[in-house]
């Protein structure tokens, strides 16, 4: 989906292929939206459904963007901070207990993100900064579905979610719309559908798997953006994009661990 986004970006806008993409996306979940239309929107907390669908469109719009102008491998390895981003938020909003181990591994997460940027070279990319925001409202994202899923359904949060980004994303789509070819039209297509496969197949694993075992998977998205970058788009990663990309790994690797070990010690 960001090799697609990536190469049809170079001539639609960014937000116009999002606002594409959730129109489909709203498409495939609107029977579940129209069969439960007396309930589907009632929710006693509007604000976080408002501040989820808020913080998706900015997370969106910084992250694809950098998709288009970064290396696939670069805003890929860039994006596994999240998780570390969400320990720190976790701490400041849910009031989150963190040691010093945890502590310790999201500050090597950063020092990975760090290597990555390269801030000493005396001119940091703009883009690698959208990706390094993104990251970081996605984690926001998380801490507010920590809360939603506790008190809305699933077809509620999705209802809201799918319904109130694309109201956002079509002014500015629209004000800036740029009409796709046939070929681009099709692969804009192909983004949705994507996703929508994408978001099926994550809640399947779930529903079959646990959540350690599935989390470290995602690291296999660098496996496949290098391969998809150097191959179609002819971009070799660099070392400094490896060696950063592996201390952010290795560090959220163990920040996963110790939250499994908290959790196994709360169960017991």
């Amino acid at each position: 989906m960001s090799a697609l986004i990536k190469q049809v970006g170079q001539t639609i806008p960014v937000i116009e292929i999002l606002f594409i993409r959730q129109l489909l996306v709203l498409t495939i979940i609107s029977p579940v939206i129209v069969r439960h239309i007396d309930s589907v929107f009632r929710t006693r907390v509007l604000r976080l459904h408002v501040m989820r669908g808020s913080l998706s469109v900015i997370a969106m719009i910084t992250g694809f963007t950098a998709v288009v102008h970064l290396p696939l491998a670069e805003v890929t390895a860039i994006s596994f901070v999240r998780t570390l981003f969400t320990t720190i938020l976790a701490i400041v909003f849910l009031k989150e207990i963190v040691g010093v181990r945890r502590w310790a591994s999201v500050i090597a997460g950063f020092i990975g993100v760090l290597v990555i940027v390269r801030p000493d070279t005396g001119s940091i990319d703009a883009y690698a900064l959208l990706a390094l925001a993104s990251a970081l409202f996605v984690s926001g994202i998380n801490i507010v579905m920590r809360k939603l899923s506790q008190i809305d359904n699933p077809s509620t949060i999705m209802a809201f979610q799918s319904t109130f980004v694309t109201l956002l994303m079509a002014g500015p789509a629209i004000y800036g719309w740029v009409t796709p070819t046939f070929e681009e039209g099709y692969m804009i297509v192909m983004i949705g559908g994507l996703m929508s496969l994408m978001q099926w197949l994550f809640i399947q694993a779930f529903r079959v798997g646990e959540a350690a075992a599935i989390a470290p998977m995602e690291y296999a998205r660098l496996l496949f953006a290098t391969v998809i970058g150097i191959v179609f788009f002819a971009e070799i990663p660099t070392v400094w994009t490896l060696t950063g990309a592996g201390i952010i790994i290795a560090s959220t690797l163990y920040t996963m661990h110790r939250t499994a070990l908290k959790k196994r010690k709360g169960t017991a």
